[in-house]
C-alpha cells in the first residue's frame, strides 16, 4: 500500500498481517535491512515471523522518498511513526499498541526514532524491537572481526560511509554514541552468537538497562542462520523464527499488562 498522508510525502510500504489476530492487534512499524543502501519493498522474513503471532507489521521503503543520507531516512521514519501515532492509517484500532522495530540498518533507524519519540511523542510509543541493530559507525567491536566470514564488512563500511556522507555524526545517526539513554520505550533486542553485530547490540542493551529502561534481550545460538536476516551468509538453515516469535509474544504481553 501507499501511506499517502505522511508529512514528508507518500511512502510505499508492505503490510504483513497474520491470518489470525486478536482485537486490538499491535501495530509494528518495521524498518528493513539494506545497510542504508537498498530498497525495502521485498520479502522480509522477520516481518512475516512477527506477523504470525498477531502483529500488523508495516515495512516502509524508507530510503526511497528522500535518499539514504542522514538525517533523511530518520525524517521519513519519524514522519511515518507520527502519522501512525495519530491516524494508524486504518491499521489496528484505538487499543492497539504502537511499536517500532528494525533489523541491521533498519534497527538503527528504529533506535533513532525511539530517541526522537522520547523527546517529542513519548506517550505514543509503546515499545521497540531491535534485531541486530547496526549502531557503531566505527565498526570497532571485537565481534566485528567476523564480518568478513558472513560477507558483510565491505557492505557495512560502504553503508556507513554513505549514511554519514553529509559529515554529521549526531547521536540519532549512531545511537550507541548517545549520552542520554533515560526515558526510552521498553525494548526487545535479539542477536545471535555468530552475528558480527552482536557486541554493539548487546552493549547497547546493557546501556539501556543501566539507564533504567526495561529491556528484554535474547542471544540466539550460533548456527541458527541469523545473519541471513540482514543479507549475511551463514551456511545454516534458519531456525531462529520460533524463538523470536515466543520472545515477541512475551514482550507484547508484558506491554499490554503494564
Amino acid at each position: 500500500m501507499v501511506l499517502d498522508k505522511v508529512a514528508i510525502g507518500p511512502v510505499s510500504a508492505r503490510i504483513y498481517q497474520g491470518a489470525e489476530f486478536s482485537k486490538g492487534p499491535p501495530v509494528l512499524l518495521y524498518f528493513g535491512a539494506g545497510s542504508f543502501l537498498g530498497s525495502q519493498i521485498q520479502n522480509n522474513a522477520a516481518a512475516e515471523c512477527l506477523a504470525s503471532v498477531g502483529a500488523i507489521v508495516v515495512v516502509p521503503d524508507y530510503l526511497a522518498p528522500l535518499g539514504g543520507v542522514f538525517p533523511k531516512p530518520l525524517e521519513v521514519g519519524f514522519s511515518i511513526f507520527s502519522y501512525l501515532a495519530k491516524k494508524r492509517a486504518g491499521l489496528g484500532d484505538r487499543k492497539s499498541l504502537l511499536l517500532i522495530g528494525g533489523e541491521e540498518a533498519g534497527g538503527n533507524i528504529a533506535a533513532a526514532v525511539a530517541f526522537k519519540a522520547r523527546d517529542h511523542l513519548a506517550r505514543e510509543l509503546d515499545g521497540q524491537v531491535l534485531l541486530s541493530p547496526m549502531l557503531d559507525p566505527f565498526m570497532g567491536s571485537a565481534s566485528m572481526r567476523e564480518a568478513d566470514s558472513v560477507g558483510m564488512r565491505d557492505r557495512w563500511a560502504e553503508g556507513w560511509s554513505h549514511y554519514l556522507s553529509a559529515g554529521v555524526c549526531h547521536p540519532y545517526a549512531a545511537p550507541c554514541l548517545c549520552s542520554r539513554m533515560t526515558g526510552v520505550a521498553p525494548t526487545l533486542l535479539a542477536t545471535s552468537d555468530d552475528d558480527p553485530l552482536r557486541e554493539e547490540a548487546m552493549g547497547y542493551a546493557e546501556r539501556l538497562k543501566q539507564a533504567g529502561n526495561h529491556v528484554r534481550q535474547h542471544l540466539h545460538p550460533a548456527g541458527a542462520g541469523w545473519p541471513e536476516l540482514y543479507g549475511g551468509l551463514s551456511g545454516h538453515a534458519p531456525s531462529w523464527a520460533e524463538s523470536l516469535r515466543q520472545h515477541f509474544a512475551d514482550f507484547v504481553h508484558e506491554l499490554g499488562a503494564g
